[in-house]
């Protein structure tokens, strides 16, 4: 651990003089158990983490190292609400398309409200359903959604049936224009 050149774990490990003053060793130290900030408290201390972490919790740290936001829902729908149409490229790839989803899901509860029905009536009509294809066409126009994820949500099957269906309704579109 001590190589991690951007980690402040090498200065925990200095005496109390050698160390920066902001840091705050004495609570580590207890957490583990430590009473004193001494030599042989650190290297404890250093022998503790070292065997922690050879324990093998990643799935303890999963969100921290490949999601975007450590914290609860309420917290994570906050800021989601804040990065809505700011999320660029230079953002964390989990953010943008998180924030595509929470888009794609309102504009599917919208659509539903529209034709009063409910997520389950979703089952109770066709694959192919014209109301179920228009909402994939928006789904689709307003968001970056996978055809899967809307074969999905929209319960249209396949994500090959849902392609065919977007196809025929475009081209049918286009015909409708000349």
């Amino acid at each position: 651990m001590r190589a991690h050149p951007w980690s402040s774990w090498p200065d925990y490990l200095q005496a109390p003089g050698k160390r920066p003053r902001w840091l705050r060793v004495d609570r580590l130290l207890g957490e583990h158990h430590i009473r004193r900030d001494n030599a042989a408290g650190r290297r404890q201390l250093e022998s503790d983490l070292e065997q922690l972490r050879g324990q093998g919790e990643e799935e303890r740290y999963q969100a921290i190292r490949r999601g975007w936001c450590f914290g609860g829902e309420t917290f994570r729908q906050v800021l989601l609400g804040r990065a809505q149409g700011l999320a660029g490229e230079s953002h964390h790839a989990g953010l943008r398309n998180e924030s595509d989803e929470d888009k794609a899901r309102r504009i599917l509860r919208e659509e539903l409200d529209k034709l009063d029905w409910s997520e389950a009536d979703l089952s109770q009509h066709a694959k192919g359903d014209p109301r179920k294809v228009q909402i994939a066409q928006r789904l689709r126009a307003e968001t970056s959604m996978t055809l899967k994820w809307i074969a999905q949500e929209v319960q249209m099957g396949v994500w090959t049936h849902v392609s065919n269906r977007l196809y025929h309704a475009t081209r049918k579109t286009l015909n409708k224009a000349r």
